[in-house]
């Protein structure tokens, strides 16, 4: 790499003292050094970030990424119906982002309307599967790709999203098929990505910092779910 003008300027600055110049002037130079080394850091900062950035997209290179098949689900019970390419962001997780969250999710409305909003470029936001209330799963998005659904860049990054048909303010909307196929399906990703099964790494959207969301609300029973989280967890194991 070439040689910057702040390494220039760095090597033939003089030292303050034993100059001959006034203790104004040698402030002065103090002061240009310290700034010119401060940008000189922060433009290794900066360069840092870019090769990490460029270090995730190396994936995309022609024969790099991984062969992916329509349809395909990475939840064998679940049913493939695709969200818009505007509601999430192609990616090769985890070799580009580890995961390590799990984020629960209620829709705030029947399974078509999240459907149908997940489905549409203008929503701006789908996560990777909907569990309905009799149980059935359906994946919109695969777990290779960041879903936009935490409402935070970093959560979205490292999480998978999994949305629950119905309302936070109905008890009724929370039924036990749906606690079960959940749990099997929390459980699941629990165990191919290696994250611990404990409410630091399940946790409510509402748990996501910045969001403004109250989902999935004060009628998600944590204690039953978890449970049967790790009895799921325990019997795949």
């Amino acid at each position: 790499m070439g040689e910057t003008q702040s390494d220039q300027d760095e090597r033939t600055a003089k030292p303050p003292g034993g100059t001959g110049k006034s203790p104004e002037t040698a402030r002065r130079h103090l002061g240009r050094r310290a700034l010119l080394i401060g940008g000189a850091a922060a433009a290794v900062g900066t360069a840092v970030l870019a090769r990490g950035e460029l270090a995730r997209l190396w994936w995309r290179l022609p024969g790099v990424e991984k062969p992916r098949t329509p349809g395909a689900v990475d939840f064998r019970a679940a049913t493939w119906v695709a969200a818009s390419s505007a509601n999430y962001r192609r990616a090769d997780r985890p070799d580009d982002y580890a995961i390590d969250m799990v984020v629960i999710h209620v829709t705030q409305g029947g399974y078509e309307s999240a459907v149908k909003a997940f489905q549409s470029p203008a929503h701006q936001a789908a996560a990777h599967y909907i569990v309905r209330r009799g149980g059935a799963v359906t994946q919109m998005i695969r777990e290779l790709d960041v879903a936009f659904h935490a409402g935070n860049r970093s959560y979205n990054e490292r999480s998978v999203g999994i949305e629950h048909e119905g309302f936070v303010e109905r008890a009724s909307s929370f039924t036990d098929a749906m606690y079960t196929s959940s749990a099997r399906l929390t459980a699941e990703i629990c165990r191919r990505y290696g994250i611990s099964v404990d409410r630091e790494h399940i946790i409510g959207h509402v748990e996501v910092p910045g969001t403004d969301h109250t989902d999935p609300g004060r009628y998600w029973d944590w204690d039953r779910y978890m449970t049967l989280v790790r009895r799921a967890h325990r019997t795949q194991a």
